[in-house]
């Protein structure tokens, strides 16, 4: 882990929102359980988000907590279609502004909605920061009723 004086991306964001948060800055990790490690939570604190293709030009976010994953039938019933998709590489940065890896709901050049899992929380959890090699530790509670999130069964246990 290191320190650094530039400001991660999705930074502005958070304290824009008034949200208490720390950033961890960390090397490239390996696994679930070694990011966890290294920014000090539970693979279960670590929050995925994922973003999905409802129709054309129309995407939201999901919150997925690390050793979960998304359940595309929950999902497709809680959003009342039939067909959800996740774009590729090069799409997913285009509608939010991050690369793969690091996509956060926190400054995405777009504010789509955002879906979040029921087992989100309490406590701290850790999201992407918008850039590689670094993370976000918050306030769940706080995170989820920022973005303004719908809560939901949407996840089910990784194989």
């Amino acid at each position: 882990m290191s320190t650094s004086t530039t400001e991660a991306p999705a930074e502005a964001s958070l304290k824009a929102l008034g949200l208490g948060y720390r950033v961890v800055r960390h090397g490239r990790v390996s696994s679930l359980a070694e990011a966890a490690a290294v920014r000090g939570v539970t693979p279960a604190q670590i929050i995925k988000t994922l973003v999905v293709r409802r129709a054309a030009e129309d995407y939201l976010f999901v919150l997925v907590p690390g050793d979960r994953e998304i359940s595309w039938p929950k999902l497709r019933a809680l959003l009342g279609v039939n067909r959800i998709s996740m774009p590729d590489a090069a799409t997913a940065l285009a509608v939010t502004g991050y690369e793969r890896g690091t996509i956060t709901p926190f400054g995405a050049s777009h504010a789509w909605p955002v879906y979040a899992d029921e087992r989100i929380g309490p406590g701290e959890v850790s999201l992407g920061a918008g850039e590689h090699g670094a993370a976000v530790v918050l306030d769940a509670s706080a995170a989820l009723v920022a973005l303004e999130a719908t809560v939901a069964d949407l996840t089910e246990p990784l194989d």
